[in-house]
């Protein structure tokens, strides 16, 4: 992804400026928006004595090259919702291999046990979703397995819930219940993962499908579609056919359709009799257990979809397995789930080569599996396209990183904590005084962006490449991300959430050794010499005798790093 446009220093303060609290917010929001064998002898005994030559020691296969901290810190960019100090010493010592393969074992505190035990499941937040952002953001700031968080943001971002749309009680347990699924099955299998959604009660009541009636030839009614359609347009299979690779196949030059409005219409027959297991509403347990068939209302008769059939008078579990079975082996899903893995993790244009080999692993895990999640995980984040120096420099690489992705990266690298153990980071959703973007609170299942989305007239859409992100990217949001994170960095959120800036206030009189330590911990060192230049003289224009000096330097070197474009986007 080109950000040739960005190319611009960030602002100097006033000298006098000794407080560091309020200067520059909206010249800073500028940035963003410009943004062997042995010898034989003869078998006769007159032969001379043939001398025989010893055999070479095989050349030592040459070792590995060192992990240099600033490849750690891009790798986990990617691959977790941000680099700390000890973290990057890890991956230095494990090998990007081995750190992957730890962190699928890491443990996880379910959502769903930690707002019960933090009261979030009580009668006094049955009818709103309290508790949920605080699970949230606890979850990936803290969590040791950020593998897991990092992939169960993603296939948040394809398999949706907005916790905000689903119209039941106690909406943070729903939601709390889904992210479970998500995250319980990240590293897991795909095919498992989509029968867990389906039969979820929160994605059944945000897609409309929770009590799903057959066709009544009487009144004419027909059964829901919603969930049908969206099941193989955005979680599964797209809008068109797909080669190995991701590119369209196309007939008389033109994209050839995925599915009819048949299947979809054959297909909803299916998702028709699923209902919560229990009338009980008194807490919120029956939320987390999957749906359950009623066949007074379920369709029993035969339906045909994408080539295959459900025989009729199939029991629901039968007809539900046939119909997943289907989705899970069309040619489609590997390169269309391949595609937006990558995109949310490594970059928003991946080449067709980068998504075949992806799309590889997830139909054979090299074991004769089909959709292991980690097996494709490791093919995204081990490809040349991700680790490769030489991709730096690319052109089309590289994506914004997501504003919630901003916010956690910055509580990571500096060690953000909670003082009462709950993280009221609260709603970030505001688009005018905080991120623009609240993870699990999508207005639609369509996401906050698209995958295809490119920003139009601009030299994005002029090279014909893709920038999701920045479909929630735009002046008003640039200014607020900006004021949002000046406040957060000196101030905390909510008297509560606070960084330890310890480390970086012991070395914040040497300008250089400040910058190089937040450059690594954000950027994986990818500042430009002039950005680089130009934090430095802010930092150097607040004088070490000023009061508050050591930290209003700090402040300044993170906020201006946060809003340089070799931060904003992702490499």
């Amino acid at each position: 992804m080109s950000e040739t446009q960005c190319d611009v220093a960030p602002p100097v303060p006033p000298a006098d400026d000794s407080d560091g609290a309020n200067w520059g917010v909206l010249a800073t929001a500028s940035l963003l928006a410009a943004c062997g064998g042995s010898g034989g002898s003869s078998s006769s005994s007159s032969a001379p004595p043939t001398t025989v030559a010893p055999t070479p020691t095989p050349a030592p296969t040459p070792a590995a090259p060192a992990i240099t901290a600033a490849q750690a810190s891009r790798f986990l960019q990617q691959a977790t919702f941000g680099a700390t100090t000890a973290e990057i010493a890890r991956v230095q010592t494990l090998g990007f291999n081995a750190w992957i393969t730890d962190q699928a074992s890491q443990p996880r505190t379910a959502h769903w046990d930690w707002l019960v035990a933090n009261n979030f499941a009580a009668t006094a937040t049955m009818n709103n979703s309290t508790g949920f952002d605080n699970s949230v953001w606890r979850q990936i700031i803290t969590e040791p397995g950020q593998l897991r968080q990092r992939v169960g943001m993603a296939l948040s971002e394809i398999m949706v819930i907005g916790v905000d749309g689903v119209n039941l009680s106690w909406r943070q347990m729903n939601g709390g219940a889904w992210l479970d699924v998500l995250l319980d099955n990240a590293l897991g299998n795909f095919r498992t993962l989509m029968e867990r959604v389906t039969y979820l009660p929160a994605m059944a009541s945000f897609l409309t499908y929770l009590g799903n009636r057959r066709a009544n030839a009487t009144t004419g009614s027909l059964p829901d579609e919603n969930y049908a359609r969206e099941l193989m347009q955005l979680f599964t299979l797209g809008l068109y056919r797909l080669n190995a690779d991701g590119t369209l196949q196309l007939a008389n030059g033109q994209p050839i359709e995925t599915y009819t409005q048949t299947d979809v219409t054959q297909l909803a027959r299916v998702f028709t009799g699923l209902v919560l297991d229990s009338t009980d509403n008194t807490n919120p347990d029956r939320y987390r257990r999957p749906l359950i068939f009623n066949n007074g209302i379920r369709e029993t008769g035969a339906s045909t979809f994408l080539g295959a059939t459900v025989p009729a008078g199939s029991d629901g579990p039968t007809a539900l397995r046939i119909a997943l079975d289907t989705i899970f082996g069309h040619p489609n899903l590997p390169p269309f789930i391949a595609r937006q893995l990558i995109q949310r993790l490594v970059t928003s244009n991946p080449s067709p080569a980068y998504v075949g080999r992806v799309a590889a692993a997830f139909s054979d895990n090299g074991q004769g599996v089909r959709g292991d999640l980690l097996a494709t995980v490791r093919a995204i984040l081990l490809d040349s396209e991700a680790r490769s120096d030489a991709t730096l420099t690319s052109t089309s690489g590289g994506k914004l990183r997501e504003p919630v992705i901003r916010l956690a990266n910055w509580a990571r690298a500096f060690g953000a904590t909670s003082a009462g153990g709950l993280w009221p980071i609260g709603d970030t959703s505001s688009t005018t005084t905080r991120l623009g973007q609240s993870y699990g609170r999508s207005g639609s299942v369509f996401n906050f962006f698209r995958p295809g989305y490119t920003p139009p007239n601009t030299a994005i859409a002029n090279a014909n490449l893709v920038a999701p992100e920045f479909q929630i990217t735009n002046d008003v949001t640039v200014v607020a991300y900006v004021n949002y994170m000046q406040a957060t960095i000196q101030n905390g959120i909510a008297s509560d959430v606070r960084a330890d800036y310890s480390p970086l206030t012991a070395i914040a009189n040497d300008s250089a050794a400040l910058v190089d330590q937040v450059n690594l911990l954000l950027t994986a060192n990818q500042l430009s010499a002039a950005t680089v230049a130009a934090i430095r003289a802010a930092v150097d224009s607040i004088a070490i005798t000023a009061t508050n000096a050591a930290q209003n330097r700090v402040y300044t070197a993170i906020l201006l790093t946060m809003a340089a474009p070799e931060y904003l986007v992702q490499r």
